[in-house]
């Protein structure tokens, strides 16, 4: 689906295709008439649609926000024909994406209960049960986004990371490792490209990697900061997909969305495993993608 594309309905057309799509999944099955399908805020809301290279709408869904923090994602409708093929997955991360360009720190939906597994895999959690629609027993369930912690604490945690990779980490020195910013939502660290060149005048694969595993430890290590928790961080497994060679300006990113279980267990003193992935940029363009798997030990683990 690389060259598929997410984005807003432009034409009437588009518009009419869109709401039928949704009407067919959402509301047909229950014998609702066309309209059914929308509702009164649709004309505030930011509406999104996946579409393959020949025109056809694969998947749609809609965000509104519910007050300055909070965004809900309603409306979420694959085709029967892309089902289980990632399209549901391309729309909720744009839809994700958008709510923290509004400045929102959590994402809430109430999802049916045959959708609960697709959400927990993405990160949501249950919050509590909701309404019935049509008979369909739904569940509330949300998600962070952004940590809610001030700016101040931001750069002190991130002062914090900084020593520990240099008085740890003797590589992330030399590769010149250091946090170009984090806003609670998205880490962003850079390595420069003379310390890491190889023999082709491109990054080294190795600092590649090195790169996007530290930048997913770190953000790992301000989640626990900001859940005043400790432990310690080891990455347990992870695997890199290499697009592009990475020839300037090189930048790992790692968003908050993208960190997917909860960490909360290990306030009672129990492992907790985190999955993340990061993105390579050179000059901008995407370059690599990582996919790790961290583990947070208790203290005592080690100690026992």
């Amino acid at each position: 689906m690389r060259h598929w594309h997410v984005r807003s309905p432009v034409s009437e057309q588009e518009w009419h295709r869109y709401y039928q799509l949704r009407w067919q999944i959402l509301r047909a099955p229950w014998n609702q008439p066309e309209g059914s399908e929308r509702d009164e805020l649709d004309s505030f809301a930011y509406h999104l649609m996946l579409v393959n290279p020949a025109g056809d709408i694969a998947a749609a869904g809609r965000l509104h926000q519910l007050d300055k923090t909070t965004a809900q994602v309603r409306y979420m409708a694959v085709a029967h024909e892309y089902q289980g093929k990632g399209a549901g997955s391309r729309i909720l991360a744009a839809l994700e994406a958008q709510a923290v360009a509004w400045g929102c720190a959590n994402v809430s939906l109430n999802a049916r209960d045959t959708a609960i597994a697709f959400y927990l895999r993405y990160g949501y959690h249950s919050v509590a049960d909701a309404a019935s629609l049509f008979g369909i027993p739904h569940v509330q369930m949300a998600k962070k986004i952004r940590l809610s912690t001030s700016a101040k604490q931001h750069q002190q945690w991130c002062e914090e990371l900084s020593k520990t990779w240099q008085e740890t980490i003797p590589l992330s020195v030399f590769m010149q490792l250091n946090i170009k910013e984090f806003d609670g939502n998205a880490l962003r660290c850079q390595a420069p490209l003379a310390p890491n060149i190889n023999l082709h005048q491109t990054m080294f694969a190795g600092s590649i990697y090195t790169l996007a595993t530290l930048t997913g430890w770190g953000m790992l290590y301000l989640q626990l900061r900001a859940l005043g928790l400790q432990g310690n961080q080891v990455l347990a497994d992870g695997s890199i997909k290499y697009f592009k060679p990475v020839t300037a300006e090189p930048e790992a990113c790692c968003v908050l969305q993208n960190c997917l279980g909860s960490l909360e267990a290990l306030g009672d003193g129990r492992k907790v495993i985190q999955q993340i992935r990061v993105q390579i940029y050179s000059a901008g363009t995407l370059a690599a993608e990582f996919s790790g798997r961290y583990a947070v030990l208790p203290h005592k683990e080690l100690t026992a």
